[in-house]
């Protein structure tokens, strides 16, 4: 067994790797940008060697420095990690060349089967059903836009050494083909150094499920289940779940099998995942492979209980597998939410900056008979950059059923603390409480279908918002007698605190009575109905776990002047307790309105202006683009919302800018 492995990657998996590592006994190695110089995984190697300036086109996809770092540690073996060199197999034989092992499939497997196109033409040569596009490199925009009428709109532009939902765009047009060809191409040179396109059908309506598959170097190859990833925007994965609730078990042994005859036919070893398109017959079509560890593993390790990170490292050391096909069963169910640095509320832009709270739930079984796993690259008052992808963990939860494993990741939602950065956990937690997820019925369409116009937040069922709103009365009511205690008020005589108290929240106002005793409180509402809440927060607690009625209930916890700012369930509220006199006096208060930024173009996140596609003076319709900024190596287009003439431009092409700092400005 090797004594020592390098990293070749960073963030979450980085550190995944060398938890791994460590259980095995072997001492790791991490490699660092200028960016990441004070990054988690480094601080959790045990050696670690600085590859150049913050962009990984300057670091961390620079072979030669990548090798300068194997040199200068004496690695004996490198783990790629995922995204990156992870798929280069020029990466791969300069290894080999050296001596040392890549602890993946060999160069040739990658070069047949990690470049999209040819292994669209492989499979197809096994046999395999492939879905209709064209294999071949494509030179400009005007062959993209004649090919993609060939194939049939909507057709769907794909970097050929891509991964992650980079380089990728769907086009339903002409233009849009144009548009996405050269963003496509842009994308993918600044995330794999290689622009090579290719154009396939968009099969409408489809599922995305993939199949993990583990081979080592005597012939042995099983598959370790399916993977349902289907909750997609735009192209990237935001929530994953093993195994998938759609298949029926000819039909996963029927995907499984063939993933596994072409991992044979190209000579495949280590963890790989090949992906398919199924459609609504469960008929289903090859889409790629990827010559990797996924995104997405820890769910196939919850439901299996096989570690992938060692059976690959136990494969580049010439190990057989332990376990036969017969030997992998499917155990519970389990879903992953990955968090991202965006912000939901501006169409998910990417957010950065420093981390003022980071506080994950506790990993591990839960009371409900689950567990909790959380795949992280962060910590508390770490920064988020906008040179790399912008998720920083990955959430999970494994339980007995899928209902179960949902509501598991319901609570641990809640209970994930995240302050300073814009990121997407009170979407991922609107999707659980969604009814189409809920029942299982998705496609890859679910996020463009259910929320058309982008996500404002969850509204909260009639139901939960008594429960929340009981919840208040109860903490309003413990957040008074200590006021009045400090005040010295009331002494010790609790039972001077108001009883009668008007909870308004999410456009509803309920008029509450408390009555309180050692073990809670019970909060009547109006109507005869009631709640009891047994909880031990206290004021100035950012989290609040309370059960309600025998049932979980947790909650994010800010103060705002006479009640509270709660979130959950992927709901953001602001939620008053007042006194009923102090109620019908706020009713009379005027609203404030937001100021008027219509004629004006924003800069929605931090980042750096690639194009502008106006001058001053020009007239422009709704819809058309007006800019693009790049940020975390996605090229983000701007338009505009509304016809109008162009007044002024305040921002050249390579500036950097801030979250709403203008653009340019309208008529």
């Amino acid at each position: 067994m090797f004594k020592k492995i390098l990293i070749a990657n960073r963030g979450e998996i980085a550190c995944r790797v060398i938890k791994t590592a460590r259980k095995m006994g072997i001492r790791t190695v991490a490699v660092y940008s200028d960016a990441d110089r004070n990054a988690l995984h480094v601080k959790m190697a045990d050696e670690a060697v600085h590859i150049g300036p913050p962009p990984a086109a300057q670091s961390y996809i620079v072979i030669d420095r990548i090798m300068e770092a194997v040199r200068q540690s004496g690695a004996e073996a490198v783990h790629p990690g995922y995204g990156f060199l992870s798929e280069n197999m020029n990466f791969a034989a300069a290894l080999e060349k050296a001596g040392v092992v890549f602890i993946g499939p060999p160069s040739p497997a990658i070069e047949a089967m990690g470049d999209k196109i040819t292994s669209k033409k492989l499979a197809q040569e096994a046999g395999v059903s492939t879905v209709p596009g064209y294999m071949g490199l494509i030179a400009d925009g005007d062959e993209a836009v004649r090919i993609s009428g060939e194939i049939g709109y909507p057709v769907m532009i794909k970097a050929s050494a891509g991964g992650g939902g980079k380089g990728m765009r769907i086009a339903w047009s002409e233009s849009e083909v144009k548009e996405g060809f050269q963003s496509s191409k842009n994308e993918a040179a600044a995330s794999f150094g290689d622009d090579r396109i290719f154009i396939e059908k968009f099969v409408t309506q489809p599922r995305h499920i993939e199949i993990q598959v583990l081979a080592d170097s005597h012939g042995n190859c099983v598959y370790l289940h399916e993977r349902e990833c289907s909750i997609q925007r735009r192209n990237q994965k935001v929530i994953e779940e093993a195994p998938s609730p759609f298949l029926d078990e000819a039909t996963r042994r029927a995907m499984g099998e063939q993933a596994c005859a072409l991992a044979k036919a190209v000579g495949y070893t280590s963890a790989g995942t090949v992906e398919f398109i199924v459609d609504g017959n469960r008929n289903f079509y090859f889409l790629e492979m990827n010559t990797r560890l996924q995104v997405e593993h820890p769910v196939t390790e919850l439901i299996t209980g096989i570690d992938l990170v060692e059976q690959m490292i136990r494969v580049a050391a010439g190990e057989p597998l332990p376990f036969a096909q017969s030997d992998l069963r499917i155990n519970g169910w389990a879903m992953e939410s990955r968090l991202y640095a965006e912000d939901p509320y501006r169409n998910f832009l990417p957010s950065i900056g420093r981390l003022t709270r980071y506080r994950p739930p506790v990993e591990g079984p839960t009371e409900g008979g689950g567990i909790v796993r959380n795949d992280t690259g962060v910590y508390e008052g770490g920064e988020i950059s906008m040179y790399y992808d912008p998720m920083i963990a990955k959430l999970c939860t494994w339980a007995p059923t899928r209902l179960q494993a949902i509501e598991e990741m319901r609570l641990a939602l809640d209970t994930f603390e995240v302050e300073g950065i814009g990121h997407n956990l009170p979407f991922v937690a609107a999707v659980m409480d969604h009814p189409r997820f809920v029942s299982g019925n998705i496609t890859t369409a679910f996020i463009a279908e259910e929320y058309p116009e982008g996500f404002q937040g969850a509204t909260l069922t009639e139901g939960t918002l008594r429960r929340v709103a009981a919840a208040a009365a109860a903490m309003h009511r413990v957040a008074e007698i200590r006021r009045s205690r400090i005040s010295g008020r009331l002494g010790n005589h609790e039972r001077h605190v108001g009883t009668d108290w008007v909870v308004s929240l999410q456009g509803e106002s309920f008029r509450v009575g408390i009555g309180a005793d050692r073990e809670g409180a019970t909060v009547r509402f109006e109507d005869g109905s009631q709640h009891r809440v047994v909880s031990d927060w206290r004021p100035g607690q950012s989290l609040a776990r309370l059960d309600v009625d025998g049932t979980p209930l947790v909650m994010k916890v800010g103060k705002i002047p006479q009640g509270f700012r709660l979130r959950l369930r992927g709901a953001d509220l602001k939620v008053h307790v007042r006194s009923p006199r102090q109620a019908k006096l706020a009713a009379l208060m005027p609203e404030k309105l937001p100021p008027d930024t219509s004629k004006f173009l924003l800069c929605p996140m931090p980042g750096l202006v690639a194009k502008i596609y106006v001058a001053e003076g020009d007239e422009v319709q709704e819809g058309q683009a007006l800019c693009t900024v790049e940020a975390m190596k996605m090229e983000n287009i701007l338009r505009a919302e509304r016809k109008g003439t162009i007044r002024k431009i305040a921002a050249a092409p390579g500036a950097s800018l801030r979250v709403d700092e203008v653009i340019m400005e309208f008529e």
